[in-house]
């Protein structure tokens, strides 16, 4: 179920570049950098029906703010009160992911403690670069559940030393849109076997429009991106 509290954001590395909510918003001639509380959905994890019954039944996964950033600075305001709707819902799973996870202790509430049993916080790495900076911070902070996003994937990248027990999964895929960056199948190869070694879980989410494999690149359609990942039956599921 998807939940997006609030929509839009501002640009902030580079795989935000060619965002896809910017180029969803400019099709209806909407500045996607105008962030706005969704008021009629805001309140959709705890919103019930004539009979007082929650809508959304126990073990709802509600994906979160994926239209935006749920640390965004903007959302300041709305965030206690999106945060007391997943204590509130402690019978269903929220999962997030930030390329903010820099501003975590200013936007947690204050009975976090060591974190929600329901919330999965994820983190963007989409280069060297960023995972250099995220995951040190990331790996501090006192999260149930953790993963790593590298998505848009625009590099190889060692995650190695990142790859802790505390890690769920990490999920990679490459870039969408017309102006898509080129996705290299041996960064994904690669960013797995680093995965098995460290026995955490490996997804492919998705191929990106533009792979390259085999010394050819493949221009693939949005539709098939996640199918052709799915094809080629690298995902990895740790023992953990």
């Amino acid at each position: 179920m998807k939940w997006n509290p609030w929509h839009g954001c501002h640009k902030l590395s580079e795989g935000c570049r060619h965002c896809y909510v910017y180029r969803m918003d400019s099709r209806h001639e909407k500045d996607a950098s105008e962030v706005k509380k969704n008021i009629s959905s805001f309140r959709e994890p705890v919103s019930k029906n004539r009979k007082g019954e929650y809508k959304h039944p126990s073990g709802t996964t509600f994906y979160t703010c994926f239209t935006s950033d749920f640390f965004l600075e903007d959302a300041d305001e709305w965030r206690k009160e999106a945060w007391s709707f997943m204590k509130e819902r402690s019978d269903c799973r929220f999962f997030f992911i930030t390329k903010r996870i820099d501003r975590f202790e200013k936007c947690i509430p204050e009975d976090w403690g060591n974190g929600y049993d329901n919330v999965m916080i994820a983190v963007t790495t989409e280069n060297q670069k960023m995972a250099d900076y995220r995951l040190p911070i990331y790996s501090k902070l006192p999260i149930k559940h953790k993963g790593i996003m590298c998505e848009p994937l625009l590099e190889g990248i060692d995650l190695t030393k990142y790859l802790t027990p505390e890690i769920e999964v990490v999920s990679v895929g490459g870039e969408s849109g017309l102006e898509a960056r080129i996705c290299n199948y041996e960064w994904i190869l690669d960013i797995r076997n680093q995965c098995i070694a460290a026995n955490v879980s490996f997804d492919f989410h998705q191929t990106g429009a533009k792979l390259l494999k085999d010394g050819k690149i493949y221009c693939i359609p949005k539709a098939k991106q996640g199918v052709q990942a799915a094809k080629a039956c690298i995902d990895f599921n740790s023992n953990k």
